[in-house]
Order: C-alpha cells, then structure tokens, then sequence
C-alpha cells in the first residue's frame, strides 16, 4: 500500500481515491518539491475534512470552504450585471440545491454561469464546493467548482409547488398556493442607508398547515389587496426562522398573485377543556356572543383598541380577547372561527381567557350573513344569530340541544354589558352587596376598569379617568362581582 493509499484509507470524506490521488499530485506540485506524497496526502486530507460538511444544514456564513452533496432542484435565468472599472459585464445563475436536510441557492459566476444552463439539469446531484456568505435570502454559495455524481442518491423530491408542510430552513424560489386566512396593513421603518423600507403579513394555509407570509417593498402593498377567503400563489419566496418559527418571505423579485384554484384548509385545534395557562395554542369553534370595541390609552400616549368575544366548542367555552387590528375584523354571533397561536392567560374570577394579538390569525370559517356585524347593534337579531351552527360544536350528549339554544341567546342579549359572559358566576360573589376598598394596577382602562392587585383582579365601575400602569384605590359597593366605586384615588 502506498503512502497516498494509507492517508485515504484513514479519511473520513466522500471522495474517491482517483480524485484523491489527483489533488496530492496538485498539491507536491503547489510546493514545488517542498513535500513528500505523504506529507502532501496529509495536508490535502485535512482540508478535506476541514471543508466537507455533513449536510446542507451544516453550511454557515463565515465558512472559509465547504464541500457538499446535493440534487439541483430549480435553474434560474442567467443575469447580467456591470462591475466597477471594467468593460465586460458579469453573468450569474442562481440554482437551488437540497439534501435531506435542507436546501442552499448556489450562484454560478461568469463562465460557470453559461455552463450551469447548457449542462445541468433538474434532478441531477452534484458534488458542490463553495463559499458561504450571506445573501438576500439567507446562506448562499458562491460555486468555485461543481461536479456531476450520478451514483450518489439524494432523497428530495422536485417539485414546482411547495405545500406549508414540505418548507424548511434555508429554502429559496419556493412556489406556494394556499387560501389567504389573515392579512394586516402595511408598516414602514428606516433603514441603515436612511431609505424607508416597507412591511406586511398575510397568513396561507392548505391542506397540510399553516405559515406566516411576511411581503417586504415592492410586495408590502399586496397584503392590503387580498381579502382573507381568498387564494393565492406565492412566487419565489424563501424560508427563514422567526423565533424558532419558520416564515415564508417575499421579496422584490418575488410576487403574490390571487389564482382560481380550490384549496382546503382544516384547522387543528385544542379542546378548550384542555387549555391550560401560558399556553400558546389554536382553538376553534362558534362565536356565542361579541362585545363592543373598546379604545384605551397605553403608557407612551398611543391609543389601543380590544374587542372581546366568547367561543364555544362542543367542550366548554372561552372569552378571546382581540387586540389592535384584531379589533376591527367583522365577527358576529353564529360565526364559526379559528384562531390560530392565540395565547393562554389567567382571566377573572380564575376564569382562562385567550389573547390574540399581532402574532394571532383569526379566520372566520362559516359566516352567518345577518349574524356578522357588531354584537351591540341588534339584539334581537344577534339572539337567532347565535343558535347557527352551535348544533355541531356544543349539542347534549342526549341529543337535545334547547338548553344550549337557551343559554345562547341569553348570553348574546347581553352582549352589550362589558362582562355579560361572566354575569352569572358573578352574581354568587360572597362580597355581594358589601362595602369594599381594592388597591391595584390597572390592566384595563375604559368601561370598567380592572384592577389587579398580584393575586386577583378587580372589575370597577367608575366615570374616572385611569391610565393604564397606573397604581389606584377604588372604594365602594361590590354588586354582582362588580366594584361600583364611589371614590377613585
């Protein structure tokens, strides 16, 4: 055995003694005499071991060389750009690669450029050696050489259209159809060179889940133009992790476009009876009644808004608070809702509510025309609203479901009093009727106030003005769990 032969038997790469062979002679000769094939076999061992990494997943930005397996999943059009002080124009080609592990865009430079478009093809696994860096969405690889590998298998299906469940970290040109389940308006914010830049979201799902869609510039606007309902096809987006989530992104040379196709979107939800606080879960079910939006003023001067609403599913129900622009979508008794990453929180009387905040998708699944306006206006109306569609999610176990259709309308009817969900387990407080002074923080300004003091929370019926963080004493006499407060100080 040769010295070449014994310092490859020794390599953990995947790479043939050919190959290898080759670049020891490449590497006596960069030398120039200075070593021995041995010694040679060594170095070059080395840096294949320092560069060849064991999956896409592996590959990072700062990476001096990498050396990976991968099958070309897409071929982009050649670009021409100009370089700086030089009269030829460059040429690059984007193509994206994927092991099981992940996906990586390689860009082909100038004269590899021209040959990555004449000799590759969809499907093919190459051999890839590159050098990370950053690039617009996410780890790119600029290719120093590429290499065909027809007797390696790589097990990743190419596909012209992802679904939510098939993306992963580090994906690019990622084609995508789904039906539209949340949007929200378009914010804007400064960037390090000075320019504004400008930013949305909108929520896809399809049969197999549900992702976050952020649209950034050019394709911010999008996001005010589709209504939820809606289904659309994202074009060249990228995947990137949000907080150990992944989100699909579209930038300028993407698009989001409406398309006449039928997508299916089912929900998977946790039984209210399950919930438990600090959790960060979806539930569904049907709306039993809706309160009025409320306007409060935050701590820096801003003005914020909630609407809360009570959902019903066939095992118990739960008070859902919607925050901000949650505030203004159009949900009524009888609708059947999902509400998406909604989070678990300690509410009054111990009672669990749900919050939905910016983070929240909110979908209304199955709208009773009559029944989807504000819960306060009509209350008759919202009465008959609120029996549609409770039969599927709360009947007896009897079958007889008059109690239900009771409770509902019952329920609905006061829909306009601020905690009419909770009026009835209120009514046996033990301090009914007494004279009672509570010291807390105000978490809720407007009609009513509450007040937490650590340990409980307080409802206060009161004409003055608080502010939210604000330390206060409410004094007086505590009707149907409700502290109607004579002084405020």
């Amino acid at each position: 055995m040769s010295d070449i032969e014994g310092v490859y038997e020794d390599l953990e790469a995947d790479v043939s003694l050919e190959k290898f062979r080759e670049a020891v002679e490449a590497k006596v000769e960069q030398m120039g005499g200075l070593a021995d094939e041995e010694t040679a076999a060594m170095l070059v061992a080395h840096e294949i071991g320092e560069s060849e990494v064991g999956g896409i997943a592996d590959i990072e930005p700062g990476m001096e060389d990498v050396k990976f397996i991968a099958k070309v999943t897409s071929i982009g059009e050649v670009r021409t750009f100009e370089r700086d002080g030089e009269d030829e124009d460059g040429r690059v080609v984007n193509v994206e690669v994927a092991d099981e592990t992940g996906s990586v865009r390689a860009a082909f430079w100038d004269q590899h450029a021209e040959a990555a478009i004449e000799e590759l093809e969809e499907g093919q696994v190459l051999r890839v050696k590159g050098r990370p860096k950053e690039g617009f969405s996410g780890v790119e690889i600029s290719v120093d050489d590429v290499q065909p590998d027809p007797d390696t298998e790589v097990d990743v299906q190419v596909a012209d259209t992802h679904t939510v469940e098939a993306l992963s970290l580090g994906l690019s040109n990622v084609n995508l159809v789904g039906l539209v389940l949340d949007t929200d308006s378009v914010r804007t914010f400064d960037r390090d060179d000075g320019s504004e830049g400008k930013v949305s979201n909108l929520v896809l799902g399809d049969s197999t889940g549900r992702v976050r869609v952020t649209l950034w510039d050019e394709q911010a606007d999008t996001a005010t133009e589709i209504d939820p309902g809606s289904t659309v096809e994202v074009i060249d987006g990228y995947v990137k992790d949000r907080d150990g989530t992944l989100e699909l992104h579209v930038g300028n040379r993407g698009a989001v476009e409406e398309v006449d196709e039928e997508v299916e979107y089912v929900p998977e939800s946790t039984p209210i009876e399950d919930l438990e606080i600090d959790q960060m879960v979806d539930i569904a079910g049907v709306v039993r009644s809706a309160d009025p939006k409320r306007t409060f003023d935050r701590d820096d001067g801003s003005e914020g808004q909630v609407r809360n609403i009570r959902v019903q599913d066939a095992t118990g129900d739960i008070r859902v608070a919607m925050w901000g622009e949650k505030a203004d979508i159009d949900i009524g008794p009888g609708d059947e809702v999902a509400l998406g990453d909604v989070e678990i929180q300690d509410g009054w009387q111990d009672d669990l509510e749900a919050s939905a905040g910016w983070q929240s998708t909110i979908t209304v699944l199955e709208s009773d025309s009559a029944g989807s306006g504000d819960a306060a206006g009509d209350e008759s109306g919202s009465s008959s609203d609120a029996n549609a569609g409770l039969s599927a999610f709360a009947g007896d176990d009897n079958g007889d479901d008059s109690n239900d259709s009771d409770d509902t309308n019952s329920e609905a009817e006061t829909a306009e009093n601020d905690d009419s969900s909770d009026t009835a387990a209120e009514s046996d407080d033990p301090n009914d009727g007494e004279e009672l002074e509570f010291t807390g923080v105000v978490v809720q300004a407007g009609d009513p106030v509450v007040l937490d003091d650590g340990e409980s929370t307080m409802s206060v019926a009161t004409d003055v003005d608080v502010g939210l963080g604000e330390e206060v004493t409410a004094r007086g006499v505590v009707r149907d769990g409700r502290l109607e407060a004579n002084d405020v100080f």
